[in-house]
């Protein structure tokens, strides 16, 4: 545990008190010289809020912590835990403790409660966590979940979004302020007056993106403007990625969690400005329009990204929809990714109406079903495996692609998955949908101790018009999966959980004073955020060329 700058003050220590109170009236009475110095002064923190007793020690010392409730027990919560309850996960302990000076924050234990409908889920969490505990709950019990906010100052929710709104309104009738990482939807942005009137801050997409992302861009945005500097172009790009040693399957992309999200977000429209021309991508052509990506400063990564939903959205939130004739959001895969992808959905693998072949009783196999999408008269279940120039030709054959180095990668990639196997497929599944996701989940999880990668990049072209000059400016995060004692934690957990954790952190020392609905989007929660996310050791790197 690091030594806080601070002094834990017991009822008995009269002189110490009384050279308190004698700081606190030079600081109130400004003309009056008590000999205090500004620096003094600034060291005193006074924490007003409510605390628990945790224990009574030797005489009249009484340590109090305080506490904060994680709802949800995924792998993003344990990131956010082991923050909150411990400073041991920083990289840097003189980092760390230059933050808590910087800031004016005063570290104290953090009791973390970690609540789950499945309690083997949350004890799982806090396993080796010092300050931790494990309680069984289910936010639709109103009861109980009030039982457990009363007891904290601070509500993280990892839950679903659809749970976000039954523990905002609880978080608001108890007075207790939320942090979420996931988008502020409409139905969050209605609780702004109920959020100040209760005194609260609801702070949302405190995670990666929405989060880092955020504060990033809002860091060079404000930069720039402070500058008088006007933004002509903003582009944005982020993924989730297999490190390049664990992308060893021919889709170059494996999931950390149920595929199904991944492959419905890549058949969303998507909205952009591009040097003043608004372009809009249909779903269905989404993988289509992919594009090759290379960045300067990363060239042995071949990437390419794909639009990501309405990024005219974010000119708004970022107050550059004026200015700015290019903003542009996008997701990035490895090169190749949006043609295999783009094919296996023409072939229909991604189709969510229930097949014929799924209905019976008898159920049929991955081969049988792969045979029944590439249109292949079967010669019976226990004929001869399908082979990849085989399926390779009837792709092109039934026009699913017109380049046959595409066909030959998407077969590569049906084999891999296991489409030609003789296995029967579970009943639960009643779509190609369905199919495809049972396969990639069980063909494309990572090993124990592979490694997962998180790259986000920002571009944003300025220009200063009183100087006639033009910069760029970059900002880049790049972070990998952490293997400790056998046990690896997710670069997309930690880029999620940390941020959250960070936010917790910052409403439980008032160093977030603005109440209501909240994005990281304002100097109070990205300036000392970055600050933390640095400290922590996630690599953010910033150039101006």
């Amino acid at each position: 545990m690091l030594k806080s700058p601070f002094s834990k003050v017991g009822a008995d220590d009269r002189a110490l008190l009384d050279q308190i109170i004698d700081s606190l009236t030079a600081i109130a009475n400004p003309s009056e010289n008590f000999g205090l110095s500004n620096q003094e002064k600034n060291k005193i923190s006074l924490k007003v809020g409510k605390v628990q007793e945790s224990s009574i020690k030797k005489g009249h010392e009484i340590e109090t912590k305080t506490a904060v409730l994680i709802l949800g027990a995924g792998r993003v919560c344990q990131p956010a835990a082991k923050l909150l309850a411990t400073d041991g996960s920083f990289a840097s302990h003189q980092q760390y403790e230059a933050c808590l000076e910087n800031n004016f924050i005063e570290h104290n234990d953090v009791e973390v409660i970690v609540g789950s409908l499945y309690l083997k889920d949350a004890e799982e969490i806090i396993e080796g966590i010092p300050n931790a505990t494990a309680v069984q709950l289910d936010v639709m019990d109103h009861e109980s979940l009030s039982k457990y906010i009363s007891r904290v100052e601070v509500v993280i929710s990892l839950l679903p979004t659809s749970c976000h709104i039954i523990v905002a309104n609880a978080c608001i009738e108890l007075k207790k302020h939320l942090v979420t990482a996931s988008y502020v939807d409409a139905s969050m942005s209605m609780l702004e007056e109920k959020a100040k009137s209760a005194g609260i801050t609801i702070l949302g997409e405190m995670g990666l993106d929405p989060g880092i992302d955020h504060m990033m861009a809002m860091k060079m945005i404000d930069e720039a403007h402070a500058r008088k500097g006007r933004i002509r172009s903003f582009t944005s790009y982020c993924g989730g990625l297999p490190s390049p040693a664990a992308a060893n399957n021919p889709l170059a992309y494996k999931f950390s969690w149920n595929p199904a999200g991944a492959i419905r977000a890549g058949q969303n429209p998507a909205t952009y400005r591009s040097h003043g021309e608004t372009l809009n991508i249909d779903g269905d052509s989404l993988y289509d329009s992919a594009v090759r990506l290379r960045l300067h400063d990363f060239p042995a990564f071949a990437l390419e990204c794909l639009p990501n939903r309405n990024s005219l959205v974010y000119g708004e939130v970022y107050g550059i929809e004026q200015e700015a004739s290019t903003i542009f959001r996008g997701t990035l895969r490895y090169e190749g990714f949006g043609e295999i992808m783009g094919t296996l959905a023409r072939i229909g693998m991604f189709s969510t109406e229930a097949h014929p072949i799924l209905r019976g009783e008898k159920r049929a196999t991955f081969r049988t079903f792969l045979l029944e999408l590439l249109k292949i008269k079967s010669e019976g279940v226990d004929g001869p495996l399908i082979a990849e120039k085989d399926i390779a030709e009837r792709i092109v054959t039934l026009r699913f692609c017109k380049d046959q180095g595409t066909a030959v990668k998407a077969a590569k990639t049906i084999i891999f998955l296991g489409f030609h196997d003789h296995t029967e497929i579970p009943v639960s599944c009643q779509s190609a949908f369905d199919v495809t996701c049972v396969r990639m989940e069980e063909r494309l999880a990572y090993s124990s101790l592979e490694q997962d990668m998180v790259l986000l990049h920002h571009e944003v072209e300025v220009d200063f018009p009183d100087d006639q000059i033009t910069e760029n400016h970059t900002a880049t995060l790049l972070e990998f999966g952490r293997t400790e004692n056998g046990k690896t934690t997710s670069a997309m957990a930690l880029t999620v959980g940390i941020p959250a954790g960070i936010g917790a952190l910052l409403l439980l020392e008032n160093k977030i004073k603005t109440r209501g609905v909240l994005r990281p989007i304002v100097p109070e929660v990205y300036t000392p955020a970055l600050e933390f996310l640095q400290a922590y050791g996630l690599k953010l790197m910033e150039k101006i060329e």
